[in-house]
């Protein structure tokens, strides 16, 4: 059975009174622990397309089954509870809350489900080379740091599928094939 399932996915939008279709009849299944890789160039629709499998936008056309929830026929509650449970996701811009700190940002998900996330959160900042760093806050830190948080708590919860919006075009070398 597949994590991800996406049928005919079309997304399109009203921009200057003319349709715009950014995703046309885009169709695949990604099977547990498989990896797939969407590039282009910038515009291309890679973020709506990302955005349309994690359930966060509704297509115009088509389908989308994760983690065997018909995204189209839940409600945003819905959604939202399958997000939680199966999903990481980091963003392009990071979405890191400015009066938290690192480890507070990587605890959020955790604590939304009810767990003590300070020991997660721990490993994770080590994991990304900044266990010295889980008390700064985002202001505090370099880009690239704020790339690597936002990388630590999209696993916080050990999400079954993560998506990942450009996770490493802040980083530097070394740190992006980590």
């Amino acid at each position: 059975m597949s994590i991800l399932r996406c049928e005919s996915l079309t997304r399109s939008y009203v921009s200057g009174g003319r349709e715009i279709t950014v995703l046309r009849d885009t169709t695949f299944d990604l099977e547990p622990g498989a990896f797939l890789a969407v590039t282009g160039p910038s515009g291309s629709g890679k973020s709506t397309l990302l955005g349309l499998l994690a359930g966060l936008d509704r297509p115009t056309r088509g389908r989308v089954v994760l983690d065997g929830h018909d995204l189209a026929a839940l409600t945003e509650d819905e959604r939202a509870r399958v997000r939680a449970e199966a999903v990481g996701f980091v963003f392009q811009s990071f979405h890191l809350i400015p009066t938290l700190t690192a480890r507070e940002n990587i605890q959020v998900p955790l604590e939304l489900r009810g767990e003590d996330g300070r020991a997660r959160a721990d490993e994770l900042l080590a994991r990304v080379g900044l266990g010295d760093r889980g008390h700064h806050y985002p202001a505090q830190l370099s880009g690239g740091e704020q790339q690597r948080v936002a990388v630590a708590r999209a696993f916080a919860h050990r999400p079954k599928l993560l998506f990942a919006d450009e996770p490493t075009g802040n980083l530097d070398a070394a740190n992006g094939q980590n």
